[in-house]
């Protein structure tokens, strides 16, 4: 019969894994506490770091319906519960890796989905949303003013046209003779 600090402890890493975007699977050996809280500095405000044993991990993790292969939940592991910005992150990590080479990133999850290392480094290469999606609109900016452009340009065209034409019938009267009410000969054939 489990006791009630581990019941206590599955249900809470499972209410963590259910509320988060996504998780990341570390080995923290060999970290001191000073470098433990440095790191957690690094995830950013929307992520949460916490040592867990690897049997309640797995135990929640079956209760959150995620799985897990088996290689992740070996050694001494720590989670980083992802909430908010999965890149912010994820380059928190990868940067404090480089620095600190005894935290080894196992892998983890985005979306239901299992991450490998390697993933989780592509993800920590990609910009911040923020930045990814001021670029966007950027781009639909441009576009805009580029669609706002293409329309106005027939009705700056026809105001040319027109001023042209004015310009040339206060130069010459003659040129709008013709059309001002008296029709054109029709030349004999």
């Amino acid at each position: 019969m489990a006791s009630p600090d581990k019941v206590a402890a599955v249900a809470e890493l499972v209410d963590e894994f259910r509320e988060s975007n996504g998780a990341v699977l570390t080995e923290y050996r060999g970290l001191t506490v000073k470098q433990l809280q440095e790191l957690r500095r690094a995830l950013g405000e929307h992520a949460r770091y916490a040592v867990a044993k690897n049997t309640l991990t797995k135990l929640a993790a079956q209760q959150a319906d995620i799985e897990f292969p088996e290689e992740l939940l070996t050694g001494p592991t720590a989670i980083a519960f992802i909430t908010g910005d999965v890149v912010e992150a994820a380059k928190g990590l990868r940067d404090f890796a480089k620095e600190n080479k005894t935290l080894v990133i196992k892998g983890g999850f985005l979306d239901g989905k299992v991450l490998q290392p390697d993933e989780i480094k592509k993800l920590a290469d990609l910009e911040s949303r923020e930045v990814l999606l001021a670029k966007l609109a950027g781009g639909m900016k441009a576009s805009i003013a580029g669609a706002a452009g293409l329309f106005n340009a027939p009705l700056a065209q026809a105001a040319r046209l027109l001023a042209a034409l004015q310009a040339k019938a206060e130069a010459d009267p003659s040129v709008l003779a013709p059309a001002i009410g008296t029709a054109a000969p029709v030349a004999a054939e």
